[in-house]
């Protein structure tokens, strides 16, 4: 069953989006969780592209 979470978003989104996703937190914030490898992303060039299910999935692992 596919999750509504963030349907408003797509698939794979960058680090502005991530950001807004989680509650409009900080750049700095931001790719410290990505450098921490918690919500994992990939790079195309030097930009980070962040599936939006990894985002879901971090959340639901800071919930349980």
């Amino acid at each position: 069953m596919k999750s509504n979470v963030f349907s408003e978003y797509p698939d794979v989104v960058n680090v502005d989006q991530l950001r807004e996703m989680l509650g409009g937190i900080g750049p700095k914030a931001a790719y410290k969780l990505l450098h921490d490898r918690k919500i994992m992303y990939f790079k195309i060039g030097k930009a980070f592209r962040i599936p939006k299910q990894s985002v879901i999935d971090f959340l639901q692992t800071q919930h349980s």
